[in-house]
């Protein structure tokens, strides 16, 4: 495994101090079903939220159970996820997933995820078609309350403006080093917390930087206002 660069420990602790005292702490969601969980995350990959959440009612509406599911014919399997994207895709990863459950446990329940180490559960989840790392942390997460960091679109790019995480750091990578620095009981807390932050505050194509209670720790103001202020400087030193 390549070596990782180690996370600023001090600028993460004021971070996450920051976010709590700016949103609060918040609760846990209630326990999911590890299943349902999965299934409806595979379906958020890619997409909106309120696309992926229209895909799942009405995969749910049409069929009983995941036997269904998993014998259904892939074309209408499509059309019922269709609202999710990448509909096709999505539908044969679902049906992929659930024949390797079956074949794996005789049934379709993964509650055992929940008694695994959170290295080992990670890894099972890993080893299943179309399943990375945020999609596991997803489900040992939200289903199983184990302390695994879902790095979402948010997440990567607050921490990467914030200087958590050098720019050459993949999302993948942001997950280990993330989860790693953090304590256990602080990693739901700090997911939810920097979805908020970057929807809110430093969103991605115009970051509210004069809004944001974090700029002196953010790496990514402090170049802002360089580029910004050099300028300016070298006008009044030409004029003098």
């Amino acid at each position: 495994m390549t070596q990782l660069p180690p996370v600023d420990q001090a600028r993460l602790c004021q971070v996450n101090r920051r976010l709590r005292e700016l949103y609060g702490v918040p609760q846990p969601f209630p326990p999911a079903d590890p299943l349902d969980e999965l299934i409806a995350t595979i379906l958020s990959q890619n997409t909106a939220d309120r696309n992926s959440e229209r895909a799942w009612q009405r995969l749910r509406a049409r069929y009983r159970c995941w036997e269904e599911v998993l014998d259904a014919d892939p074309e209408e399997l499509y059309e019922v996820i269709k609202p999710a994207g990448l509909g096709r895709i999505k539908a044969q990863r679902i049906q992929a997933v659930l024949d390797v459950v079956r074949r794996q446990r005789g049934c379709f329940e993964l509650g055992f995820l929940c008694r695994l180490p959170l290295e080992e559960a990670r890894q099972w989840l890993c080893a299943l078609p179309g399943v990375g790392p945020k999609t596991a942390a997803c489900v040992l997460c939200f289903a199983c309350g184990l302390p695994a960091l879902p790095v979402d679109t948010h997440v990567y790019r607050v921490s990467r403006r914030l200087g958590l995480i050098p720019a050459g750091v993949s999302v993948e990578a942001a997950h280990r080093l993330l989860e790693g620095a953090l304590p256990a009981q602080d990693v739901f807390a700090f997911h939810i917390n920097m979805i908020r932050h970057g929807r809110q505050i430093c969103q991605a194509r115009r970051p509210r930087c004069e809004r944001c209670a974090l700029s002196d720790l953010c790496a990514y103001y402090a170049t802002w206002q360089r580029t910004t202020q050099e300028p300016e400087a070298a006008g009044l030193h030409a004029t003098e």
